[in-house]
Formats: C-alpha cells, sequence, structure tokens
C-alpha cells in the first residue's frame, strides 16, 4: 500500500454532480437553492474544507442526479466562482464554472417593502448590473442589492 498519498477529504462519485470551490459561509444556501434536503439520493456536503485558492471552501456532490444548466447557474448568485463537475464512471467528463445571467426571475426577493414583487402575487425580476461584485437591480422598484446581502427564495 502507497502511504505517500494523502486520503481524500471526501468520498469519490461514481455518476452524478459535484459543485465545488464554493465560498463556506454560502455552502448551505446554495444546497437549499438546489433543493437538496428533497432529494432521495446520497448526498455528500462538505464545508469548511481546505483551498489554496479560497483558504476554505465547501463543496456538495450528489450522486446520480444532473441538474439542468439554469439550475445550476443559479448558484451564480451566491457563489459566483463555483465551478460544476459532471462525473461518469469515476471520471470528471465535464467541468465549467457556474454562469451567471443577464436576468433573474423569481429567485431573490425585493428588498424593499414597498416594491410591487413584495405586496402582489407576482414573481421578482432583477437585472445584474455588476458582475465582478454581483449586484443587482430590480426591475420594478430600482433598488440594488449585492449578492451577499441577497434573500434566495
Amino acid at each position: 500500500m502507497n502511504t505517500d498519498k494523502k486520503e481524500l477529504a471526501v468520498a469519490a462519485l461514481r455518476n452524478g454532480t459535484v459543485i465545488d470551490h464554493i465560498p463556506h459561509q454560502v455552502l448551505f444556501k446554495v444546497a437549499d437553492l438546489l433543493g437538496i434536503q428533497s432529494l432521495d439520493t446520497h448526498v455528500t456536503i462538505g464545508n469548511n474544507l481546505d483551498s489554496r485558492r479560497m483558504g476554505k471552501k465547501g463543496i456538495i456532490k450528489v450522486a446520480d442526479v444532473f441538474f439542468p444548466e439554469d439550475t445550476l447557474n443559479r448558484i451564480a448568485i451566491i457563489a459566483p466562482g463555483a465551478k460544476i463537475n459532471i462525473i461518469r464512471d469515476f471520471e470528471v467528463v465535464e467541468k465549467h464554472p457556474v454562469t451567471l445571467a443577464d436576468e433573474i426571475v423569481g429567485i431573490i426577493r425585493c428588498g424593499n417593502p414597498k416594491c410591487i414583487t413584495n405586496n402582489e402575487p407576482m414573481r421578482t425580476r432583477f437585472t445584474v448590473t455588476d458582475r465582478e461584485d454581483v449586484t443587482l437591480r430590480c426591475h420594478y422598484c430600482g433598488k440594488s442589492v449585492k449578492s451577499t446581502d441577497a434573500q434566495i427564495l
């Protein structure tokens, strides 16, 4: 047995989706956004794992589930540096960063209590005004919100 190899902090996945490089402070928001709690398959969540690039990071591994691209891209709102890995037979067959859409609909609550979306039964709509600092502007009332302050629906 080779004792030079380091032990993996999180077990390997045969088939499924891995969301890596999640800032540790938003890991559970990402899990909520994906609806992880309602899945009936194996899910591994690792938090405060060592990362050379980030210091500490989170990771979510979901066995036998391949999320639609638009679902994965919702993660970009709160974790714009996250990476998606698609695994088949223990091999990474696809790897790409999450992508922030130009318009975000029905995912974030507007922080303005007078906004029509907080007083009428309608979906919120935000436009991305800053991709670097992830800032969104409400289509209806114009209030801006940073992703770190965004309240996920």
